[in-house]
């Protein structure tokens, strides 16, 4: 494999807590611990020197390798063939349900199928993105690795202990180790990374199995709870296992992607750390699983935006919600750059942490009043405090919807009447008056409703260009942004409405390239960044929920296939697609696949109607 690995070429593991990438040479290349938003433990996919990795391939150069997951979980098996052998690496990390906890295990279980094979455990931890430094020591069971900032990180091994039967050797390389472990046919062994492990120490093949039953377990008993019976199951449930390994199961939080500092443009400075829960991701996300039957995901995310809106409630900063917080709810994501960072084939800037927190995007209000919708829907009404925290912000929404604001692509370039964020604040204050309908609560409803008219009315007149007769990007502007193509999926607009055709039919012409749609024309309207980017996989999956509810079913089948062949070999999708069809942006990204799961359900529904299915239709509206 290349210095830099292509983007799509890695698998995703984790436990709920946090995630690693694994290549499909079986390097791990990108580590964070304890949390999705912490500091580095290996991160070679962005600086191939200073990163850090930890690798376990075969001694020789001759194989062949493919990769793939067990059926129904999250362990991933990389598998290598020589002509002397075929051998797998089967990498996951065992599932924490409980608390917050600096306890987190990579497992790497090793196995031989057929014949024999000499495995080489190359391990190089580079804490903080390579700027702390720390100590190794090495024993006959291991390694462990301390930080002067309290980090620590112990190898164990499993299996033989007699090297001369397979058992592993380690031995210390510069600021990491490098062993050995030879096995024939039907032999197993293998290594636990583990974070605040204590001391190294020999792990018996019984337990080093039960890990891997427990963990098979969970994900198999996971899928089980699936209501999805539609088409594309293998892929929608894919998806929804992907954005479940993004959620951080103690408070219910997921985030954007599992990882920070990969460009939209391959040398390009459009590189952003989307560690982070943003109101509108992880709103969708949350609708998304709700929509195959995840209810309880959905209510715990419900809960944590109750708390953010419960803050909010009582702030007086002018905007009541940040537009994101890390997985724990805390608001302080100040960015920074790793100025001696390579970069992914020498994209920098590489930053950490994400100044557009502070910007104002006026759309999140109308995507978290979606999801605090989704947990009450899911059995978990919002509590007295939290409903006079949310009256205080739908009144502000109210009284402050008509001014400029940043847009849902966090550019760079100035404030402009987004008619995205104008959709989404209708969006919030039709859902607060329903629920304060549905619940008889207290609100000043007619104040709310006269608010949504007035924006139902402005953007009819000034969101629509006469001139190319489609709702564009803002409202000075013929732009047109694939954005809006959520306007039909949320009730703005009816989908056969002749000013949605239209635009429908403005953005096939402008934004849409073999099927692959684009957010927005850059060079059209200036963003305030440098560069070209891909087409945006979001986008895409939105344009066939479009086509699907505009009753262009053929076209819809046609485009969302395709789609899945942009995807990499295990089903996962980054943020963008360039022009040769390889992936962009961080990666996993969870806009695409909650968006590949949401126009599945559209379309499969749409199919069954003009088939004649009904009772599955009526069934589906019923959950």
């Amino acid at each position: 494999m290349e210095r830099y690995p292509n983007i799509s070429d890695h698998g995703l593991i984790g436990d709920l807590q946090t995630a690693a990438l694994v290549t499909t040479d079986g390097s791990i290349d990108f580590f964070c611990c304890p949390r999705f938003d912490s500091p580095s433990v290996f991160c070679s996919l962005l600086d191939a020197d200073k990163g850090g990795y930890f690798s376990i391939k075969p001694a020789t150069d001759s194989y062949v390798t493919r990769q793939l997951y067990l059926p129904n979980t999250a362990i991933l098996i990389t598998r290598f063939m020589t002509p002397d052998g075929v051998g797998e690496v089967q990498d996951f990390m065992p599932i924490i349900e409980g608390g917050p906890t600096d306890r987190h295990r990579l497992v790497r279980q090793v196995r031989v199928a057929r014949g024999q094979m000499q495995f080489v455990i190359d391990l190089q931890p580079r804490f903080d993105f390579g700027r702390a430094s720390h100590t190794v020591d090495v024993t006959d069971v291991g390694a462990a690795f301390c930080t002067a900032g309290g980090m620590e990180l112990t190898l164990h091994t499993a299996g033989r202990r007699d090297v001369n039967r397979g058992g592993v050797a380690p031995e210390q390389v510069g600021g990491g180790l490098r062993a050995t472990i030879t096995l024939r046919e039907g032999e197993t062994g293998g290594v636990v990374l583990e974070s605040m492990g204590g001391e190294p120490r020999a792990i018996a093949p019984e337990e080093l199995q039960r890990l891997v039953d427990d963990t098979t377990s969970y994900w198999k008993a996971w899928m089980n709870r699936s209501t999805y019976t539609g088409r594309w199951r293998e892929m929608v449930v894919r998806s929804a296992m992907t954005l479940k390994l993004m959620t951080y199961q103690p408070s219910g939080a997921p985030v954007a992607a599992a990882t920070l500092g990969l460009p939209e443009q391959a040398g390009g400075e459009r590189n952003w750390d989307y560690r982070f829960t943003w109101i509108r991701d992880g709103s969708l996300t949350m609708h998304a699983l709700a929509n195959l039957g995840y209810m309880d995901e959905a209510a715990r995310f419900g809960a944590w935006m109750r708390d953010r809106i419960t803050e909010g409630g009582a702030g007086n900063g002018t905007s009541p919600l940040k537009i994101m917080y890390r997985v724990d709810g805390s608001s302080d994501l100040t960015e920074e750059i790793l100025e001696d960072f390579e970069g992914w084939r020498g994209s920098t800037p590489v930053r950490v942490g994400n100044a557009a927190a502070d910007q104002l995007q006026l759309d999140i209000y109308g995507e978290g009043m979606d999801a605090i919708m989704a947990g009450d829907q899911a059995g978990v009404p919002i509590a007295y405090e939290g409903w006079l925290a949310l009256t205080k912000i739908m009144d502000w929404v109210a009284d402050n919807w008509d001014q400029p604001d940043e847009g849902i692509w966090e550019t760079r370039g100035g404030r402009k009447n987004f008619t995205y964020g104008r959709v989404q604040c209708w969006v919030a204050l039709d859902r607060a008056i329903k629920l304060a309908q549905r619940h008889g609560r207290p609100a000043n409803v007619a104040k709310w409703a006269a608010a949504r008219d007035a924006l139902y009315n402005q953007i009819m007149t000034s969101g629509w260009n006469e001139k190319v007769k489609a709702f564009t990007q803002h409202y000075d502007t013929q732009v047109l942004d694939s954005s809006l193509l959520f306007m039909p999926i949320e009730d703005f607009i009816s989908a056969t409405d002749p000013r949605w055709l239209s635009t429908l039919d403005g953005m096939n012409k402008e934004l849409v390239s073999d099927s692959l749609v684009y957010r927005y024309n850059p060079a059209a309207s200036p963003d305030g960044l440098h560069g070209e980017e891909g087409t945006f996989s979001l986008c895409t999956f939105l344009y066939v929920d479009a086509l699907a509810r505009a009753g262009r079913l053929d076209d819809a089948v046609l485009t969302f296939e395709k789609m899945f062949t942009y995807g990499n070999h295990l089903g996962l999708f980054s943020e963008e697609i360039d022009s040769t069809g390889g992936q962009l942006g961080n990666f996993p990204q969870a806009f695409t696949h909650l968006a590949l799961i949401n126009s599945a359900i559209t379309l499969n529904r749409e199919l069954d109607n003009r088939e004649g299915k009904i009772v599955p239709v009526l069934a589906s509206a019923a959950r």
